[in-house]
């Protein structure tokens, strides 16, 4: 059962959904504009996604039951919580779309612009197994992706750190998935709500 929503600052939490096998697919990514735990004040009390904190970092914490009165008032803080929760469930759809209809390429783009657009500044720390886990696949695999997207001089990649070189090109690279989630977040949460 969950006890307390977390609103990330600095930080990014990626939410999976688990198979029984173990295995997982990441369904959304979640930074400085949204909360992790949006079962807790929709009525649901828990949920069958995780979350893995995808790059560390600070987070405010609020128990449920503060959020749970505050969302019953139906005031300001419900009207934005419900459009985050829109714009959350617009990149869920996107995301599953986009992991059945485009390159691996593709997704990959996807997710580091989604990821950049979290934090500050252009560097990211993403271990090789984090890329695979959170692409589904194997290290091998992604770490062949991240290297041809570094070729094409659009990302650097050393070890653990992950620079973008060129967001322009990493947008046109990635598929429309990208471009959607984005406008959505934009449409909901104008930067002068999410601050």
């Amino acid at each position: 059962m969950l006890t307390h929503l977390y609103f990330p600052t600095t930080s990014i939490v990626s939410l999976l959904y688990v198979m029984r096998s173990g295995e997982s697919a990441e369904i959304a990514v979640v930074g400085n504009e949204g909360v992790v735990g949006v079962s807790l004040f929709m009525g649901g009390g828990s949920t069958s996604s995780g979350a893995l904190v995808q790059s560390e970092g600070g987070a405010f914490r609020l128990s449920a039951e503060v959020m749970r009165r505050e969302f019953e008032r139906a005031g300001p803080v419900a009207h934005l919580l419900l459009r985050y929760t829109q714009a959350l469930m617009t990149q869920m759809v996107q995301t599953a779309a986009c992991n059945k209809h485009h390159s691996l390429d593709q997704q990959l783009c996807r997710w580091l612009l989604l990821s950049l657009d979290r934090l500050q500044g252009t560097e990211m720390l993403m271990s090789r197994a984090l890329i695979a886990h959170m692409l589904g696949v194997t290290q091998d695999v992604a770490i062949e992706a991240a290297l041809k997207l570094q070729d094409a001089g659009l990302i650097g990649y050393r070890g653990d750190r992950i620079r973008v070189m060129n967001r322009i090109a990493l947008e046109q690279r990635s598929c429309e998935c990208y471009a959607a989630v984005k406008e959505e977040y934009d449409r909901l949460l104008p930067l002068q709500l999410a601050a």
